[in-house]
């Protein structure tokens, strides 16, 4: 029996009745509100915190918790009351990822998920790949946005690729059944400030009965936001704007046909507080004889010459989203994309003590390396598939079978030096005289993926549910490598072309039971394939010749529990996970190999909650274990190879908790006015692989970075149509390392930052 926490269920049908004969009847969908009187649409504006349904974990609108995968769902009020201005700040408070791990950084979005890297594969939109690599990506502002969901763990039986340990989904906004307008404005101290507007019109039918309700015609929606200002470190500035508009046409009830556009333009400097020593951010910078101590580098301090300092991105997107009701149980889906972007980018920026981890007599200024690359993307992804509601002997199916194709292109070159001019640690000279850069990378490279897949959900026994996936992806790859003189002093790259052809098959099997209170524990198995763009670096007479990576695969066992309450909207959820990725790429850099393995298993636990009409709650706690079980990296001291068996990847932490709280005044002279409170912790984390080293005073070092908690607070104000908010992270200012990718590679976590936001909506 369907209880009142599965209302929204669409792998089900309302009523099933087996013929005489043993043929099945037609089944009509039905649609019950509940739980806080949210829909089961699973793209629709999320009510309070608390989702109803996802297209995420499943590409059909199923209810979260019927699904046998972690998955969480941050909607758009929720992005709004933490502050969240960047699509990776919206899920400072989701389980299982760490967001920003190199601190402030307004060129991008940067996810972790279950200690693996979900920014070049495991980024999406829609439900469309938007592939990324090396500097080929594609941003996405989190103004236009509905919703930032998060499906944890393998996925490439839905989607044919994406990050083992999870992947990002993007949900758009678009035109909705009601008139409405917005706009925006909002500043913070550093100072950047920002003017947004959000329009929907309605054009109704005409022909509309509370007995025959028709959707309207049209709708439509435009959406732009215009930003610009000063950052939080020195020097880094800059000016960004974002247009979208999305028109829907629905000529019946079965039929919704959606085309949209955007265009986004970045034009600014950057900012400092990457690319810093470990010895002189996480510890104070002394050296080996403690003769020098530099103390620590200033959080704000800049290291590029804001002279020859530049980004500049221009992006557009366009495609097309249907929606058709063939007959009663089978529907129809479409949906293609096509993205280009273009970024040519400058910087300088540094690296050691004249390259060396510590300074010393006479080595005590910072070493640069100067850089700029022009790249070029293009992506186009389609995805065509049928879905059917039906009954068969007892079993209730919701099948979903499909065909998609994406195709990634990307023109890069890249170029360096690194004669650049040293500077000071605290009184740093920015403009000098810097020699010009040498190109060390000049290749394009087409990427073409197709792939078939079948899904069935199927209800059966009162209360299971069994969700089976499989499919097939066949991948070709073409890449042309051109030669030049190495910058870094090397052997040159042969210039030959190369190529890769490969398929392979992907799954997921999960079992659920849904109790009649709410409760559903479920257990899982998958397995992925992610195709890769890069290459292992082969030496040959003559040079080093390159070949493309292979695709990545793993495997992934969860078991879990979910509840979602019948008394009170809510959605809790529990898992353990086992996952190992293969194919991993390691060693140092332009000589990477893929020799690598990877674990990661843990727990995860995850809140949200629309407690009363006055209380909101969201919180999250994760604790793995992710462990390197083959691959070489570079000793720092000998910087000959080293295997890194047994060692921990640097960067990500092994814990990770956040909880929000949030009331509302309803009633009394204070009606209207919100206030909330966050804590979070990242856990320690290692700086360096290997995590342990030699000296050469024979010291043997174990380069860790220290676990730190964060304080955020909100206030809010609402009367009639006005809206005014407070929103401010990291309130004690707390100075702290966000991660390391080596011993020269750390980052600053973004200091205190008060944004102020006012809206009117009619």
């Amino acid at each position: 029996m369907i209880g009142v926490a599965a209302s929204a269920l669409l792998v089900a049908p309302a009523v099933a009745q087996q013929a005489a004969d043993g043929g099945t009847v037609a089944l009509d969908e039905l649609t019950v509100t509940g739980r806080g009187e949210q829909t089961g649409s699973g793209t629709a504006p999320v009510q309070g915190y608390v989702p109803a349904a996802t297209t995420t974990g499943s590409k059909t609108d199923t209810p979260v918790q019927l699904i046998p995968q972690s998955i969480g769902v941050v909607g758009r009020q929720q992005m709004d009351d933490i502050g969240a201005q960047k699509a990776d700040e919206a899920v400072r408070y989701s389980a299982g990822v760490f967001a920003q791990p190199f601190g402030e950084d307004s060129d991008n979005n940067w996810f972790y998920i279950r200690g693996f890297d979900a920014t070049q594969t495991g980024t999406y939109r829609d439900g469309m790949q938007l592939m990324n690599f090396a500097f080929g990506n594609f941003y996405t502002d989190s103004y236009l946005l509905e919703r930032v969901e998060v499906l944890r763990g393998a996925s490439s039986s839905l989607y044919g690729g994406g990050n083992i340990g999870g992947i990002i989904n993007y949900v758009s906004k678009r035109p909705l059944d009601h008139d409405f307008n917005q706009i925006e404005v909002g500043i913070d101290n550093y100072p950047t400030g920002y003017g947004a507007f959000d329009i929907n019109r309605v054009v109704p039918s005409g022909v509309e009965s509370k007995l025959n309700p028709l959707p309207p015609v049209w709708k439509y929606r435009f959406t732009g936001k215009l930003e610009g200002g000063d950052g939080y470190s020195k020097h880094e500035d800059g000016i960004r704007g974002v247009i979208q508009g999305a028109a829907t046409y629905s000529p019946d009830a079965g039929t919704d046909f959606t085309f949209y556009a955007n265009y986004q333009h970045m034009d600014q400097n950057h900012g400092g507080g990457d690319f810093l020593p470990y010895y002189g951010t996480v510890k104070r910078a002394r050296s080996l004889d403690g003769s020098i101590d530099l103390g620590h580098i200033n959080r704000k301090e800049n290291y590029s010459d804001p002279d020859i300092d530049r980004f500049d991105r221009r992006q557009a997107m366009v495609g097309y989203d249907l929606r058709h009701d063939l007959i009663e149980t089978w529907t129809v889906n479409s949906k293609a994309r096509f993205a280009y972007g273009h970024v040519e980018e400058a910087q300088l920026y540094p690296f050691g003590y004249g390259f060396a981890e510590r300074p010393s007599a006479g080595n005590t200024q910072l070493a640069r390396i100067r850089f700029d690359h022009d790249t070029e993307v293009f992506n186009f992804t389609a995805d065509n598939s049928v879905v059917g509601k039906f009954a068969t002997g007892g079993l209730d199916h919701t099948l979903l079978f499909g065909v998609d194709y994406k195709f990634y292109r990307i023109d890069e070159v890249q170029a360096s030096t690194s004669f650049a001019t040293p500077v000071d640690v605290h009184n740093p000279d920015l403009n000098q005289p810097q020699p010009g850069t040498l190109p060390y990378v000049d290749e394009n490279t087409n990427l073409h993926q197709a792939g078939v897949y079948i899904q069935d959900q199927i209800r059966f026994g009162r209360g299971f549910i069994a969700t089976l996936n499989g499919r097939y992806d066949r991948i070709w790859l073409d890449a042309d490598y051109k030669r030049l003189p190495d910058a870094f002093g090397g052997l040159n790259d042969t210039g030959e072309d190369a190529s890769l052809n490969k398929g392979r098959f992907s799954g997921r099997a999960g079992l659920g039971y849904e109790f009649s209170n709410g409760l559903v524990p479920y257990v899982s198995v998958a397995s992925t394939f992610n195709p890769l763009i890069g290459s292992n670096v082969v030496n040959v007479p003559g040079g080093v010749r390159r070949t493309p990576f292979r695709p990545e695969t793993g495997i992934q066992y969860e078991a879990g529990v979910k509840y979602a309450p019948t008394w009170f909207s809510g959605l809790f959820s529990a898992a353990i996970f086992d996952l190992e990725k293969e194919n991993v790429v390691s060693g140092p850099f332009r000589e990477q190999t893929q020799l690598g393995k990877v674990r990661s298993r843990g727990f995860e636990f995850e809140a949200q909650a629309n407690l009363t009409e006055n209380w909101k709650f969201i919180g999250s706690f994760t604790a793995y274990q992710l462990k390197i079980l083959k691959g070489v990296g570079t000793d720092p001291s000998t910087f000959g190879p080293v295997d890194l068996k047994g060692d921990q990847p640097f960067l990500v932490p092994e814990i990770i908790g956040s909880a929000f709280l949030d009331y509302t005044f309803t009633t009394g002279s204070l009606k209207g006015l919100s206030l909330g409170g966050g804590v979070r912790y990242l856990g320690k984390s290692k700086a360096t692989q290997p995590n342990a080293y030699t000296l050469p005073n024979g010291t043997r070092v174990h380069p860790e970075v220290p676990s730190a908690t964060l304080f955020d607070v909100a206030a809010r104000y609402e009367w009639d149509a006005y809206k005014v908010s407070l929103n401010v992270t990291n309130l004690f200012d707390k100075r702290y390392v966000s991660g390391c990718q080596g011993i020269n590679v750390c980052s600053y976590g973004e200091g205190r930052r008060a944004l102020v936001k006012a809206s009117y909506t009619w």
